[in-house]
């Protein structure tokens, strides 16, 4: 069964909008990194993480008051059901070695024995967290540099530059959404993010290829961007076909995989629709627009568009006889 074959959508048509779009999308997310900032996790801050479990259904006010002066400076919340909590408490010395044995003492004083359990323990130091969150700059930096190398030694550096454009898109929108719903930011999210970066490459890489392999077949004669629509169409049922099953794998992720896991498969549905987007509206369009800038500057023919509107016109039959 083949599904979206022998499309001509008319893609690149399509930019001056979904540049507009793009920018707002990216400027909204923009605002809310500068405004909220992220909310990082342990892992990045350094503190505590404490998962509490309980046997019946209790508030954030009643565990904080069970956990006494431990409790004062934590900030406590309802993790997935109203019997489960998190308690992340900023000290990491405070804790100590014996964080499970001092919780367990103050829940069954509280709660009478054996009704609350604590399920996790993560103690992270300040010194560490700082380190983390610079070794996550830089994983993502080096992708970047990893990336453009690799497709401008595979393809030409125009389209590392373009597919560069296009992951930065992808990083802005996420990072950007990541700040406004204040979702928690941690290794696992940092793993999403490279997830993320690493299957829109992979979705623009597919595009570029059947680009490239366009050209060889002729293609640098015809209209740069009819070849340009023409290869995302070419690609467009593989393109559907792998980000729907894997979305309908990740949606199934999220739904059934608990609290631990929802986050990360939320990021990555994220990054899943978003890599595809970018691949067809930001990553051809910029391929489209480098080789338009540099035909310009090459001082031949402008760009495709241009091109097209200045195309002489085939005098009729009539006028050629008259002519003759």
């Amino acid at each position: 069964m083949r599904i979206l074959s022998d499309t001509r959508y008319d893609f690149l048509g399509l930019r001056r909008r979904t540049y507009v779009f793009s920018a707002v999308v990216v400027g909204i997310g923009v605002v809310a990194l500068a405004v909220f900032g992220l909310n990082y996790g342990v892992d990045f801050t350094g503190g505590t993480l404490v998962q509490l479990q309980f046997q019946q259904s209790t508030d954030a006010g009643a565990v904080r008051a069970a956990l006494g002066d431990l409790g004062a400076d934590a900030d406590i919340s309802q993790y997935g059901s109203d019997a489960e909590f998190l308690v992340r408490m900023p000290s990491f010395e405070q804790a100590g070695q014996n964080v499970t044995e001092r919780l367990d003492g103050l829940m069954d004083a509280a709660y009478g024995a054996d009704v609350g359990s604590v399920v996790r323990v993560e103690a992270v130091g300040p010194k560490v967290g700082s380190e983390l969150q610079l070794r996550a700059l830089l994983a993502i930096l080096l992708s970047f540099v990893v990336t453009l190398v690799y497709l401008a030694f595979r393809f030409e550096m125009r389209f590392g530059v373009a597919a560069v454009v296009a992951t930065v898109h992808d990083i802005l929108v996420t990072l950007g959404l990541l700040a406004l719903l204040r979702m928690e930011v941690s290794l696992a999210t940092v793993a999403a993010v490279l997830t993320i970066i690493g299957y829109s490459l992979n979705d623009t890489i597919i595009v570029f290829d059947r680009i490239r392999e366009n050209f060889g077949k002729g293609g640098r004669r015809a209209d740069y961007k009819a070849l340009v629509n023409r290869s995302i169409n070419e690609v467009l049922p593989r393109t559907v076909i792998t980000s729907g099953t894997t979305l309908v794998a990740l949606l199934s992720l999220a739904m059934l995989g608990g609290e631990i896991i929802r986050p990360f498969a939320l990021i990555l549905i994220l990054g899943v629709i978003v890599g595809t987007y970018s691949s067809i509206f930001v990553a051809s369009p910029a391929l489209l627009e480098i080789e338009d800038r540099w035909k310009r500057k090459q001082g031949g023919v402008a760009g495709s568009d241009s091109r097209n509107a200045k195309s002489p016109a085939t005098p009729p039959a009539a006028a050629r006889s008259q002519a003759s």
